[in-house]
């Protein structure tokens, strides 16, 4: 920071914003295509009759992805705090390059029986391992990469990026429903966005290999104050083990409720409200839109009130709203009608989601930062986000759906506790820099509060 003019420094953190949102917006582009795509592709690789069974089979192996991500939270969480925030976001977006490739050549059932199904599986899992890192490695950079005053709306990039991705591979969804055949998109055209997607990632590995390390991280690794063995390790991690259950406990509502109003959404218009499926594709791309540019706005807002408030907001709202929400999206009939619907339960949403990542990174020290969000993350995600479509398709297939909204619900639930009970994250140094700072302005306080009381 010194020796730097203002608007050098401002320049530099604009430009790492930039640079990490790209990214994780082309991570989550290709995580995301596979269930956009799902309703083309799934008697590719699973035959039969009953769509909704074929569904599920492809949301299983979207399910499975998630499994991985642990692993991936725990070995690039742990690469980030050892090595650097810049190097682990490479590697994600490399791995996911791969990923998204073996998906564009995967064979289909009636060419190779389910050895496709077999490679869609293996994609899956290595996309899973790059997400579980690349979530931690993106909320860690943007959050240590914002102005201390500023993280909030900074943090909140991760899900605009995020969404961003979500609207790229819709808008390639749209277009392509509109200039190929249904028979066209179900046989060939579904390859398509998977090939877009490794080049779009090739192009974002030039680009992070560009980006500056966060000054964080440099302090940390060059300060000499711990043993280097330990940084990023499951043993420093263990120190820290309340704040982990917190990040576990604040990420399941949100989770669950985040994947049921994004990727699930399209398949419920579809199934269950009997919408044609480019009506039910344009509401989820219209309302995702306009959820990505709420994003910034309750970032900064949070930056001014806090994170609390935001975070028992939305668990207030999904709590007691996702049941008549989701019965009246079921009912839903025109266009217009769902995307209300829709805005109402992304807007309940944008309380966790705008803010989720700068909570999570401000709970832990630098060293075992990334670790600290990647992993404890990773299983809520693997036990609740990407189960959340299977559930609820489970359930639609038993003829209980409704008992998918108050298990939605109850998630919701969990976490509200959890937000009244946990401390305010939003004025917590994230290095020594900002830590001596404080510690020099509570010294100066202090002396006028001596002077005030001696007159």
């Amino acid at each position: 920071m010194t020796g730097r003019p203002p608007g050098d420094e401002r320049a530099k953190r604009r430009l790492a914003l930039i640079g990490g949102s790209l990214g994780n917006l082309v991570e989550w582009y290709d995580w995301f295509v596979y269930a956009t795509f799902a309703i083309y592709f799934a008697d590719s690789f699973f035959p039969g009759e009953n769509p909704t069974t074929q569904l599920m089979n492809t949301a299983g192996i979207f399910a499975v992805g998630f499994l991985m991500r642990p692993v991936g939270g725990w070995v690039l969480g742990r690469a980030a705090d050892r090595h650097g925030r810049k190097s682990a976001l490479t590697l994600t977006v490399a791995m996911m390059s791969v990923a998204a490739l073996l998906i564009a050549v995967a064979p289909t059932y009636g060419q190779a029986g389910y050895a496709g199904a077999l490679v869609l599986l293996l994609a899956r899992l290595l996309q899973g391992m790059s997400i579980g890192g690349e979530y931690a490695a993106s909320a860690t950079y943007l959050t240590e990469a914002s102005a201390r005053g500023r993280r909030g709306l900074g943090s909140s990039m991760q899900y605009v990026s995020m969404t961003c991705g979500q609207l790229l591979g819709l808008g390639i969804l749209i277009t392509m429903q509109h200039t190929l055949s249904t028979s066209q998109l179900a046989s060939w055209g579904w390859r398509i966005p998977f090939v877009l997607g490794a080049l779009f990632a090739v192009v974002v590995f030039w680009l992070r290999r560009r980006l500056q390390e966060t000054e964080a991280f440099t302090e940390e690794s060059s300060g000499g104050s711990h043993d280097d063995s330990t940084r990023g390790s499951l043993k420093a991690l263990w120190q820290h083990r309340r704040q982990a259950g917190l990040v576990m406990a604040l990420t399941l509502g949100g989770t669950v409720a985040y994947y049921t109003y994004t990727t699930y959404l399209t398949k419920y218009l579809i199934g269950s409200a009997g919408m044609a499926k480019t009506t039910a594709t344009l509401v989820s791309f219209t309302s995702l839109t306009v959820f990505a540019v709420l994003q910034p706005f309750a970032g900064a807002l949070s930056d001014r009130i806090g994170r609390r408030p935001l975070l028992i907001t939305f668990a207030v709202g999904c709590t007691v709203g996702t049941y008549p929400l989701m019965m009246a999206l079921r009912s839903a009939t025109s266009y217009w009608s769902a995307l209300g619907l829709s805005l109402v339960a992304l807007v309940i949403v944008t309380g966790y989601t705008s803010i989720n990542a700068a909570v999570k990174a401000e709970l832990f020290p630098t060293r075992v930062r990334a670790l600290g969000v990647a992993l404890p993350y990773a299983i809520a995600n693997a036990l609740f986000g990407g189960t959340a479509e299977y559930v609820a398709l489970w359930f639609k297939d038993a003829g209980q759906e409704t008992m998918f909204f108050w298990y939605v619900s109850g998630c919701a639930l969990i976490s509200l506790v959890t937000y009244v009970l946990m401390p305010d994250t939003r004025d917590a140094a994230l290095s020594r820099a900002e830590a001596a700072a404080d510690s020099a302005a509570g010294g100066e306080r202090a002396a006028g509060a001596a002077v005030e009381a001696a007159r």
